[in-house]
């Protein structure tokens, strides 16, 4: 009973947190759950919890998914081609490590994932606001 309490109000808090939040929060906040599920799923493999494992690695996948699914390639251009073959080789990966329960190949995730992440974050508020702020011009509507 317990736990199904702090699990809702995890939930709603979330769910208040990403209502405020901006772009570079939402990425953020995605990288923050991928992690996390990385690691409730590196424990599952170690205690071979099978269920726990395929929920944890099919919920992270998900999340890194939708993150290759967020980049811009217009803006980003080579960074964002970078980034998706990353992102992709991490979802063969775990893909890898629940057929084979290799908890190193989480690991291996975890530790690119958080490299990701930590460049995400050091972004200067600064340059976060401006991109925001930055409306598409006419010329590049039409060059659509």
């Amino acid at each position: 009973m317990y736990n199904a309490k702090v699990k809702n109000y995890q939930k709603e808090a979330l769910k208040t947190r990403l209502a405020g939040a901006d772009r570079y929060e939402v990425i953020q906040i995605l990288m923050a759950g991928a992690l996390e599920k990385l690691v409730h799923a590196k424990v599952a493999i170690e205690h071979k919890n099978l269920e726990a494992k395929a929920e944890h690695l099919g919920k992270a996948s998900s999340i890194i998914d939708a993150l290759r699914g967020c980049l811009d390639f217009e803006a980003g251009g080579e960074v964002s081609e970078n980034l998706y073959a990353l992102y992709s080789y991490m979802l063969d990966q775990l893909i890898d490590a629940t057929v084979e329960n290799n908890a190193a190949k989480v690991e291996e995730v975890s530790v690119l994932l958080k490299e990701i992440k930590s460049a995400w974050d050091a972004i200067p508020a600064d340059v976060r606001h401006q991109t925001l702020n930055t409306e598409p011009t006419q010329a590049s509507v039409n060059a659509r």
